[in-house]
């Protein structure tokens, strides 16, 4: 309410409360002693009704953040409830766990978790585990939620598929992966495939929602068909809402008749097209994450946990190592 609106009503209500003042009076009777405090008694009705009707619902409607925690563990596993299944396409859903009133994830920006097939042992007759990027932002309330692609050669991903809502999953995280830092880069170049697209969009949800952020984001998202294409209604309304610092290439491997965009690889061609050329140095980065095959074309595939020797296309057109990030 506003201060001339309050002001208003309080007039109102302290000339309502002097007609009942005076009409409880008799029309004959002797004036009291009362008048003489009538203009003192509604001052104080009016900075009370003032009081009342602004000061104090505007302190009611400013409430303080919320404190919250994190009911994750780098060193152990613990188990999260899964609250329901939103399928995406013909082999992919979001997965939206239950943290608790209070809780969040707060990952660090980049980082993964690591989540544990029960049902499935490795070598070692241990559960298998993989890691995989949520979606959900870092700070949201109540909820973790992954996009994940079910793979017939990945056990995880299968038992995954499998769970129902009220089961519960293993989870141990978070695992840093690169540290983001705002305004760090004045470009950076992302490609993506398949469930690989998660990383990149852990990044592009944080940066792009910081109002202080200057960096300009271009992501190259490569499919095989276009429903493979993985949250494509978050960067088409992402590119929507940032014209300016944002933009996306969907590239198809085996596109539709009436496909506009390009198709294939991603080459040699479509990066320098797109990216900022390796000559603006130490202000320049690309990140990449996909199948171990677009991996290996793209940046060479990783050692273990380390990034391992850059080649492939990025290396070809004088990236350097420092320059290129493999998630």
């Amino acid at each position: 309410m506003s201060f001339i609106r309050a002001a208003t009503l309080a007039r109102a209500a302290v000339g309502s409360l002097a007609s009942r003042l005076y009409s409880t009076e008799a029309p004959t009777a002797k004036k009291s002693g009362a008048s003489r405090y009538l203009v003192p008694a509604s001052g104080f009705v009016a900075g009370w009704l003032l009081y009342e009707y602004y000061f104090k619902g505007e302190a009611e409607q400013v409430k303080p953040n919320k404190v919250l925690t994190s009911p994750l563990d780098p060193k152990n596993f613990v188990d999260i409830k899964l609250k329901r299944v939103e399928p995406y396409n013909h082999n992919t859903s979001k997965f939206v766990f239950d943290l608790g009133d209070g809780k969040a994830s707060l990952l660090p920006i980049a980082s993964c978790v690591f989540l544990r097939a029960e049902d499935f042992k490795d070598a070692n007759g241990k559960p298998m585990q993989r890691p995989y990027t949520p979606i959900s932002p870092s700070d949201l309330e109540g909820e973790l939620t992954f996009i994940i692609k079910k793979y017939e050669t990945g056990n995880v991903s299968k038992y995954i598929h499998s769970l129902k809502p009220g089961d519960k999953l293993a989870v141990k995280g978070p695992m840093p992966k690169w540290s983001w830092k705002m305004n760090e880069f004045d470009e950076v170049g992302l490609i993506g495939g398949g469930s690989g697209i998660a990383p990149l969009y852990q990044v592009l949800q944080h940066a792009l929602a910081d109002k202080t952020n200057t960096t300009k984001f271009k992501l190259i998202s490569a499919n095989v068909t276009e429903a493979d294409i993985l949250l494509r209604e978050e960067f088409d309304a992402m590119k929507k809402k940032h014209p300016n610092n944002f933009d996306v290439v969907y590239v198809l491997d085996k596109p539709p008749a009436n496909w506009n965009g390009p198709s294939g690889y991603v080459n040699a061609d479509l990066v320098k097209q797109h990216f900022a050329p390796p000559s603006l140095d130490h202000k320049v980065k690309v990140f990449v994450c996909g199948p171990p095959p677009q991996m290996q074309s793209l940046s060479g595939k990783k050692d273990g946990p380390r990034q391992g020797e850059l080649s492939g296309v990025l290396k070809e057109l004088g990236y350097t190592a420092d320059q290129v990030y493999k998630f």
